[in-house]
């Protein structure tokens, strides 16, 4: 029996609350933590400053002030709440890995650095469910795509990239950077590809309709368009149609959010960066290497200096340069939040935002560009009808109502905006949103011809969650 979704243990109580705040009194954030569906979410709650808040703080989430705004309210001024900052990345971070940030550096070369190296690369593997090598470098997701192919193939090398927005689309342009042969297997932004178009391709490789591939390229978690691909099922398919290609996926915006099995699944290198569902400042970017990767880093011939993982698997904790110190003290305390929230509970609690979200956007009139069933739960794209302008939404949800959300990407820019819900949200996080969303996109759907009830969006989210709350408290 599964237990009850507790967002509370390891979560609530971290972030603390203001004086005055809607979630003061010990009340907390989310299920687990005082909170219940039916209690009353005061717009622009959000995520409150956690302990220790200073209002003199520099601005970001958690410190009080308004993104971008630098000056300190006045003496005796009551602080302003952080933004609800619903970004597919990069994510709010939460009180105590930006405590862990600021801690002051040692050296990358000590004991006691070892220790923190070691804890995070274990933590991290264990994530992954691997019992390869993870490889962590000061970079970007994009330096560590580069990373995984570099390490891995040869100039001339034909590879498959399976192109399901904009970054599956990059992960193609890195290895034609290198002069690598790619063919793209592109369907429509917002779907995913049937696990039979991929394998068509795969087996007409193996008739004779040019070389066999080398690699097929996935991306896990489309961020531009929130889909989703059931790895669980294509990577395995993958590994029967084509046994000596190499699979590598793109898990920037799905690990730690959505369940993985590197190993049992068959998945040769896995990428991911700190910016996401990892809630730790942008400039990690992680690689993992199962067994056949690992042999192939050996036999790879593509140009590689900085990106090389050859002296890092060399030995535990070496590093052939400086790492970034402060980010691997923010790492370890996310990986220690994650484990004791604990990882079912995580993924959870991923689904339940994403439930929430894809609740209220439809009680607006509106329909997400994925379907239910290829859903990410960590990233949401929303189309608007004519004459709705997402930049004007992003604007008003941000300076009136402290929401952060983005906008869409590529063919998607003018027609649509992303909210992220993944890192260290939870349902009151996503109710204030809905409020604001309410109050936004309520009055120019009228204006467009598509009214909608006052509150829809919030009462939607709202019972979603009880929803939730009850299939789980009856579990």
């Amino acid at each position: 029996m599964q237990q009850p979704l507790e967002i509370g243990p390891g979560v609530a109580g971290r972030h603390g609350a203001a004086a005055g705040s809607p979630l003061a009194a010990g009340a907390g954030r989310g299920a687990g933590s005082g909170i219940h569906p039916e209690t009353p979410i005061a717009q622009g709650a959000g995520m409150a400053p956690g302990p220790g808040f200073d209002a003199a703080s520099p601005s970001g989430p958690g410190s009080g002030t308004p993104l971008g705004t630098a000056q300190a309210p006045a003496p005796g001024a009551p602080a302003r709440p952080e933004p609800v900052f619903l970004s597919p990345g990069p994510t709010a971070v939460p009180q105590e890995v930006r405590a862990a940030c600021a801690r002051q550096v040692v050296l990358h070369r000590s004991a006691e650095f070892d220790r923190v190296s070691a804890a995070v690369r274990e933590g991290l593997r264990r994530l992954f469910r691997t019992s390869g090598r993870v490889v962590v470098f000061p970079c970007s997701g994009t330096g560590a795509l580069e990373a995984a192919v570099v390490n891995t193939l040869s100039p001339g090398d034909r590879v498959l990239a399976v192109v399901m927005g904009l970054f599956g689309d990059r992960f193609a342009a890195v290895a034609e950077a290198y002069g690598l042969e790619v063919d793209r297997l592109e369907v429509p932004w917002g779907q995913i590809p049937r696990t039979e178009q991929v394998l068509e391709r795969l087996e007409a490789a193996g008739r004779g309709a040019g070389r066999p591939y080398r690699a097929v390229f996935l991306t896990h978690s489309e961020t531009s368009t929130g889909a989703l691909l059931p790895l669980e099922q294509l990577v395995p398919a993958i590994r029967r149609a084509a046994p000596e290609a190499l699979v590598l996926v793109d898990m920037v915006s799905s690990f730690a959010a959505v369940p993985v099995a590197m190993d049992a699944w068959g998945i040769d290198v896995a990428v991911t960066g700190s910016q996401k569902a990892l809630m730790t400042p942008p400039g990690l970017g992680i690689v993992a290497l199962g067994p056949r990767a690992l042999e192939a880093v050996e036999q790879a011939r593509l140009p590689r200096f900085t990106w090389d993982v050859r002296p890092y698997l060399a030995g535990e904790g070496d590093f052939p340069y400086t790492p970034a110190v402060t980010l691997w003290f923010g790492l370890q305390a996310a990986l220690e939040r994650i484990a004791a929230e604990g990882e079912e509970n995580v993924y959870r609690r991923h689904r339940l935002l994403s439930a929430m979200v894809r609740a209220g956007v439809r009680a607006l009139g509106l329909e997400p560009l994925a379907r239910d069933e290829e859903a990410s739960p960590t990233v949401t794209a929303v189309p608007l009808p004519a004459g709705v302008r997402p930049g004007e939404v992003i604007r008003r949800l941000a300076d009136d109502h402290g929401v952060v959300v983005v906008s869409a990407q590529g063919p998607l820019k003018d027609r649509a905006f992303r909210i992220g819900h993944m890192g260290a949200l939870e349902p009151a996080d996503i109710l204030a949103a809905m409020t604001a969303l309410d109050a936004v996109l309520g009055p120019m759907l009228a204006e467009a011809g598509r009214p909608v009830p006052p509150g829809a969006a919030a009462a939607a989210a709202r019972a979603a969650w009880a929803q939730v709350a009850g299939e789980e408290g009856g579990a």
